[in-house]
């Protein structure tokens, strides 16, 4: 689901490799739940399992990682505001918002048939 208005989004994020997923940071909160297998921030010592509530405080940097030993893992993420992507230095490389989901949403619908408008029903 996702809300233009106070610009919220959720991503169901599933992983079916080991590796670094991407370094970043977020202006305000984020919330996850993990639905199957486990993942780790490299900043951190705690290890994320399935049926951890996760909190990402705003600011924070963090780079997600899934370890060698995990086939799948499925996570819940409730986002608000946007997700910037940041080098070794902290450096701005990109970033993610509710408008640049939609995008690649509308992208992807029309890729497989459905047309760029199915995601609208998803929009709130």
């Amino acid at each position: 689901m996702m809300n233009t208005l106070n610009g919220q989004w959720c991503n169901l994020l599933r992983v079916r490799r080991a590796g670094i997923l991407s370094r970043h940071r977020h202006p305000a909160p984020v919330h996850g739940y993990v639905l199957k297998g486990s993942w780790r921030y490299l900043e951190h010592n705690w290890v994320a399992r399935a049926g951890d509530y996760v909190f990402e405080p705003p600011g924070e940097t963090h780079t997600l990682t899934v370890d060698e030993d995990v086939e799948e893992m499925i996570t819940f993420f409730n986002i608000s505001g946007c997700m910037y992507y940041v080098d070794k230095q902290g450096r701005n490389t990109g970033f993610e918002d509710v408008f640049t989901e939609i995008d690649m949403c509308r992208k992807h619908y029309v890729a497989v048939g459905l047309g760029e408008r199915y995601i609208d029903q998803f929009v709130r």
